[in-house]
């Protein structure tokens, strides 16, 4: 699939984000690009373990993406590539429909064998500069 149809179609179709890597860290890219997201009418669950139980932007924190109180049409990653493929692995046995890899975060192989279970996968990207 074409990246930029792909993009395209998640901006037009993605209401719940999972953010994975959630910072209440004001300077943080996290932090901005959740509060970005919420700003353009988009749900999004912080994802930390430990930050679980507190809140970031009036959004209570969960430990995993297994702890999520609602169904995600995607999660966004914010964690290195090394820590991001397990993301990506548990993305595919949840069945999420999407992951979002922040720039700078390429698990090319997690990518690929979430791409094989029908994943659909976008790396090296930001969401909130995509999506303004």
């Amino acid at each position: 699939m074409n990246e930029q149809y792909l993009i395209d179609s998640l901006k037009a179709n993605v209401e719940t984000i999972a953010l994975v890597g959630a910072s209440s860290k004001t300077h943080r890219d996290s932090y901005r690009v959740m509060q970005i997201l919420q700003q353009m009418g988009k749900r999004v669950i912080p994802v930390n373990p430990r930050a679980a139980g507190t809140e970031i932007l009036g959004e209570s924190v969960v430990a995993d993406l297994a702890d999520l109180p609602v169904a995600v049409d995607m999660v966004d990653v914010f964690l290195n590539s090394e820590a991001a493929a397990a993301v990506v692995d548990q993305v595919v046995q949840l069945e999420i429909p999407a992951v979002w890899l922040q720039i700078g975060v390429m698990p090319i192989s997690a990518a690929e064998r979430a791409e094989a279970a029908g994943v659909q996968v976008v790396m090296n990207r930001c969401p909130a500069i995509e999506w303004r």
